[in-house]
């Protein structure tokens, strides 16, 4: 029977913003009917396989109501639960002690972190964009891996190029809880992408992109179930530690000699578990400018004659 066990948890309570009518969850203020820091287990329902996925019921041993479990949050590095049970909504962590003031300020009703209200910059929490560890990254000095690159090295870009490294977004995913398509990482073999690309094996996040034929083609998209596959989670172990590259502009690098794309702003940079460390270096930055390419998120958008390439690629 899966049972997790939340050591510090807060409430909320529904907000609108009126000017949108959109509604989000604000942290309430500590009262004497909060449920305070008290450990609470949650026990799966009907279908126990040890794996939380969104709307499951569970069952709190504080409680004889059950509770629906949300999704993730990912704020400030920490990651939160998020459930409904019978009492409005409630946010959890599996960590110890965690303040009541170091919770989320508001959660938006998709699941996502908002800093104040629904207009503001949104944080995807359960997708991660970026290399695994050990992925090569070509610089001017040869191949550096991803996990040893810093800010104010230099890196190649596709069309011949140099730039310089801003920041390093480090993310750590757990393969607990979300999706486990979404937190499954996507193995390119040597040569699936043709001309003998990836040199090596290559791993990425599901959402990473990839430039295929002057198309960013998001990983998971292209799996084909033989060159190009999911990593099972079982092989990535109770989590695991991706990077992504932020430059300056949105360019195009080389990942184990395959063009992949460097991290662009759609994504914010609060999924990342050291966001904070951007924000004490460059405070509020502009917008970034995406590359002039078009996108394909999924395997549908995926022009048929770069499918069919990918199919007939002979791999190394």
């Amino acid at each position: 029977m899966g049972t997790y066990t939340i050591n510090s948890w807060c409430y909320y309570s529904v907000s609108t913003v009126t000017a949108t009518g959109d509604q989000f969850w604000s942290r309430q203020a500590l009262s004497g009917s909060n449920p305070g820091y008290t450990p609470a287990s949650y026990t799966e329902g009907a279908a126990v396989d040890n794996n939380l996925s969104p709307g499951e019921t569970l069952d709190p041993d504080y409680s004889a109501l059950d509770a629906t479990y949300v999704g993730t949050v990912t704020y400030n590095g920490r990651e939160f639960l998020v459930f409904e049970d019978e009492f409005g909504q409630l946010l959890g962590s599996s960590e110890a002690g965690v303040a009541h003031a170091d919770f989320p300020p508001a959660v938006d009703f998709d699941g996502n972190y908002t800093a104040g209200d629904s207009s503001d910059d949104i944080a995807s929490t359960v997708t991660p964009i970026c290399f695994l560890t050990g992925t090569q990254i070509q610089s001017p000095k040869g191949q550096i891996a991803v996990e040893c690159l810093k800010a104010g090295d230099m890196v190649l870009i596709a069309d011949g190029g140099e730039a310089e490294v801003k920041w390093i977004g480090r993310q750590t995913v757990s393969t607990r809880f979300g999706p486990a398509e979404r937190l499954m990482p996507v193995r390119f073999a040597a040569g699936s992408l043709g001309e003998g690309l990836p040199h090596t094996d290559l791993t990425v996040t599901a959402d990473h992109g990839m430039l295929v034929s002057g198309v960013i083609c998001h990983a998971g998209a292209l799996v084909n179930g033989t060159t190009i596959t999911r990593v099972p989670l079982s092989e990535m172990g109770e989590r695991y530690t991706v990077y992504h590259i932020e430059t300056e502009e949105h360019e195009i690098i080389l990942a184990n000699g395959a063009p992949a794309e460097t991290f662009i702003d759609n994504v914010s940079r609060r999924v990342f578990d050291n966001f904070t460390e951007f924000e004490a270096l460059y405070g509020d930055v502009p917008e970034m400018e995406e590359l002039p390419y078009p996108r394909a998120m999924s395997a549908r958008q995926v022009p048929a004659h770069i499918r069919a390439a990918l199919t007939h690629s002979r791999v190394a």
